[in-house]
């Protein structure tokens, strides 16, 4: 939804945008190309964005992760933006990258780091984490009903030996999982390995908090996730600036929220767009504008 998310944006050839995931930068080299005197201040963590990154004098490279948003804006004496843009999940270049450890799809060592820097990986969580811990993640991340039943089989064959590849953890799911319905819980169960690596949802949280101070009057949000944990944090944010979703009001009962939403229901691809790129499916994009 490239064209939705830059009408989204409202972009101005002057005005000064931030993408929070660079990654292939595709959605960099829109923006740059519609903002021709302004500044486009991009952030990934991944040291393969590196590998695409193009030499531009409105770009600035950030390759830290953007939970640190205010901190760089501020380095870089642009504490307000007029637009930040959120393509959150992984990228398809992780996902067919198989060594990465991202997809079911490959026998590869157990990582699935954004940060390739950082110590905890997915070996680290499936073969040190408790019953308890595994279960609570399972179930909180990754919706698997047999979440329990897993990880105490997880637990008990790692004691033998240890669960090093995506193809020996694929494997000890198999008779948990339903036959026509494997690749979509082996999905779930990849997919809450990964929050829990990346810590996707508190670094979400600390994006959105972040965005109230770094958002100009009128500036846009534009955040497009992929399943349901992350959509719900986006909406309830949106909709009351916080995350239980308590409207604040002043001395007269009038609210302060302090988004106006630009779509009240998520924007979802087209079934041509979904033919070419069928990671669309699950996305939902949300629009708000800074009061």
């Amino acid at each position: 939804m490239l064209n939705e998310c830059l009408e989204g944006l409202q972009l101005k050839d002057d005005g000064v945008y931030v993408d929070v995931t660079y990654g292939g930068g595709g959605h960099a080299r829109a923006i740059l190309e519609r903002i021709p005197n302004g500044k486009l201040i991009a952030f990934d963590q991944d040291n393969d964005a590196l590998d695409s990154l193009e030499d531009h004098n409105n770009l600035i490279f950030v390759n830290h992760n953007f939970q640190f948003i205010k901190n760089f804006l501020k380095y870089y004496d642009n504490e307000k933006v007029d637009g930040i843009l959120a393509d959150l999940g992984i990228s398809s270049h992780q996902i067919d990258e198989g060594e990465r450890g991202f997809s079911f799809r490959f026998d590869a060592e157990l990582d699935m780091r954004m940060n390739q820097d950082q110590d905890l990986d997915a070996y680290e969580i499936v073969n040190s984490y408790s019953v308890e811990d595994l279960s609570r993640l399972f179930k909180q991340y990754g919706e698997i009903r047999y979440a329990w039943k897993l990880a105490n089989k997880i637990v008990a064959y790692r004691k033998n030996t240890p669960i090093a590849t995506t193809g020996q953890l694929a494997e000890i799911t198999e008779e948990f999982t339903i036959p026509k319905q494997r690749n979509k819980e082996l999905a779930q169960l990849f997919q809450a390995l990964r929050i829990e690596v990346n810590d996707e949802l508190g670094v979400l949280k600390s994006l959105l908090t972040n965005s109230l101070e770094s958002l100009k009057p009128g500036a846009r949000l534009v955040v497009m996730s992929y399943h349901s944990l992350e959509d719900r944090l986006v909406k309830t944010f949106m909709q009351s600036g916080n995350f239980d979703g308590h409207v604040e009001t002043d001395a007269f009962g009038r609210s302060n929220r302090p988004f106006k939403l630009i779509n009240r229901k998520p924007i979802v691809a087209t079934e041509q767009e979904i033919a070419l790129n069928p990671r669309s499916r699950s996305a939902k994009l949300r629009i708000a504008e800074r009061i």
